[in-house]
């Protein structure tokens, strides 16, 4: 049995472990299954800790600012943002116009996505800026094998393999560079907390002192992060708050198309999307993604195609949607679906059969979005459907039709979003008809010289394309 002195000794050594919530950084003394502050069960993960040591880098002061004091909200002046212009109008869109001073923009994606290929190949297109790059990840090796692959070298670029932030700091103010970029933010950690990299409190910690920095120096720092499996950023959700902008940089990697997001902008709209495509050199921009996610190679019509005009943001594009039905060989039917809901999918499928009459039940089911999108847009039911009624009777939908519009459980088509985007882009791809809810124009389709047929309900729309 132990002495009581030693019994005090052992307590005073003992580490502290406090708990987090891996989605929104709340604390807690001990686990807890449900999350109080966002709910979310099943987040909460344990990290040592020790008493906070004194700040050793220069930026961690009180405050991002040195004294401030109330002001009016109309006796402040607002001057125009100081936007740093990017090599890729791609990016530029998706940024609001540029990269802001000053600003923490953070880029999230999939591993081997294209997140690093994509910055790397921006910076050392920008001659006239000192620019810091940090690696977390990579060796200066693999760096100059990556550039020497893209086809640029820069001499105003400087390349810097640290996981270490107060060594970070301290080459920042000796090289003085008007752009950093960390690569990535989950490989950073300070040593005045003794956690893991990666972890709750060294993210989120390292995230709040490149904050300061950027604010207080004006030089806008960019941040590459991960996801996770559930497809978000990784680390605690009080990163995405920290942060001016997130970007999120997805895809399919057995694809070659890539498709930039913005998620949240203080300084721009989150309505914009970049498309580039992934070749041996790089990132491509593409410029028309209506005519990348259409098949141009098809020599003869095929039953189970059809065309659907897709809304991303504020940019509208073609995509081309494929089913194939066909007897359920096993008993039990199928449903398989790459680049769409399921559920929505099983909904659809339950409409056709309960309004319309189509019996599909006893069908396997196979839907696929051509090109490896993931779509959302419910405007794309209209198109849906259509290739799966082709697919089931094996008739073939005339070419130079396009379909737009949302169906309901009653079996209505309903108006959709932005139609005089979609018409248009229809329209300028050559199309010659395209089916919209009815009323969804209201008396302005004078100015397209497209054929619009107005629809109300799904079998008026069977009638239509397969009578």
């Amino acid at each position: 049995v132990s002495s009581p002195s030693n019994h005090k000794i052992t307590m005073a050594n003992k580490v502290k472990t406090i708990y987090f919530c891996s989605n929104c950084g709340q604390e807690s003394p001990k686990w807890l299954g449900k999350c109080p502050g966002c709910g979310e069960w099943n987040t909460f993960v344990e990290e040592k800790v020790s008493a906070p040591k004194k700040a050793s880098i220069k930026t961690q002061r009180d405050g991002l600012v040195a004294s401030s004091s109330p002001v009016k909200i109309s006796e402040i002046k607002v001057n125009e943002e100081v936007r740093m212009h990017m090599p890729s109008e791609e990016l530029n869109r998706v940024l609001g116009g540029g990269l802001v001073a000053g600003s923490l923009t953070l880029i999230g994606g999939e591993p081997g996505i294209g997140k690093s290929t994509l910055i790397l190949q921006n910076i050392l297109s920008i001659r006239n800026k000192t620019i810091l790059y940090i690696s977390g990840e990579e060796s200066p090796s693999q760096l100059k094998l990556r550039a020497d692959r893209i086809g640029k070298v820069a001499d105003n670029t400087y390349i810097l393999c640290e996981t270490n932030l107060e060594n970070i700091f301290t080459h920042i103010e000796n090289v003085n560079p008007q752009l950093v970029i960390i690569d990535s933010i989950q490989t950073i950690a300070t040593s005045s907390i003794e956690s893991a990299a990666g972890s709750v409190s060294q993210v989120r910690e390292c995230a709040a002192s490149l904050l300061r920095y950027a604010k207080e120096s004006g030089v806008p720092v960019i941040l590459v992060g991960h996801i996770n499996k559930e497809g978000s950023i990784a680390g605690p959700k009080v990163l995405e708050h920290i942060v001016d902008t997130v970007l999120q940089f997805e895809g399919d990697r057995q694809y070659l198309y890539r498709i930039l997001r913005a998620i949240k902008n203080r300084f721009g709209s989150t309505s914009e999307i970049g498309i580039y495509e992934m070749i041996h050199k790089g990132l491509r921009e593409v410029t028309n993604p209506s005519e990348m996610l259409l098949s141009q190679n098809r020599t003869e019509s095929m039953s189970g195609i059809s065309i659907g005009v897709s809304v991303e943001g504020i940019r509208p594009f073609l995509i081309e949607v494929q089913a194939l039905v066909s007897t359920a060989a096993y008993g039990t039917p199928q449903r398989s679906v790459t680049g769409f809901d399921p559920r929505r999918m099983n909904m659809l499928l339950a409409v056709l059969e309960k309004r319309v009459g189509f019996k599909l039940a006893q069908k396997d089911v196979f839907l696929n979005i051509a090109g490896g999108l993931k779509v959302s847009d419910p405007a794309l039911d209209l198109s849906v459907i259509t290739a799966i009624l082709s697919s089931n009777f094996d008739i073939i939908v005339p070419d130079g039709i396009a379909l737009v519009g949302e169906v309901g459980l009653s079996g209505e088509i309903r108006t959709v979003t932005r139609i005089e985007q979609r018409v248009a882009e229809a329209q300028k791809l050559g199309f010659n008809e395209i089916y919209i809810p009815k009323g969804n124009l209201k008396g302005i389709s004078d100015k397209f010289s497209i054929k619009i047929k107005e629809v109300v309900k799904v079998e008026q729309l069977f009638r239509d394309l397969f009578s």
